[in-house]
């Protein structure tokens, strides 16, 4: 069923995501200081492309000083605008039965994309 679902997800749209957020990615990772936030990109980017069988958990580290700082830069800067547009592609998906595991899908990448330093995928 995950295969099913993760075909699907990509021919509708799980691609153009996964390059769109590998494009954003390139950028960021020539600069020094954009490296660490390129890499949250990169991370939402497998993410987007193979959604389904993947979970997101916390690190070990996920509560240090470093990661709250990264955390809050990235939401000023672009992080909460991209966990609102999964939260409302998630939410439009879910009106149909059909579409409720595209949504929680959406849900995934929405909390990745809120807060992704300290966390992996699974």
């Amino acid at each position: 069923m995950k295969l099913l679902g993760n075909i699907i997800w990509l021919v509708f749209g799980g691609i153009l995501v996964s390059i769109g957020y590998l494009l954003a990615s390139i950028p960021l990772i020539i600069t020094i200081i954009g490296i660490p936030f390129g890499i949250q990109i990169i991370k939402l980017a497998i993410l987007a492309l193979w959604p389904f069988g993947k979970t997101v958990r916390d690190t070990g580290n996920s509560g240090g000083c470093l990661y709250l700082i990264m955390n809050i830069i990235w939401l000023v800067f672009g992080g909460l605008e991209i966990c609102l547009s999964h939260l409302v592609l998630g939410l439009l998906f879910c009106i149909t039965i059909i579409g409720i595991p595209f949504g929680r899908q959406h849900f995934k990448l929405a909390a990745l994309a809120l807060t992704p330093f300290g966390k992996d995928i699974y």
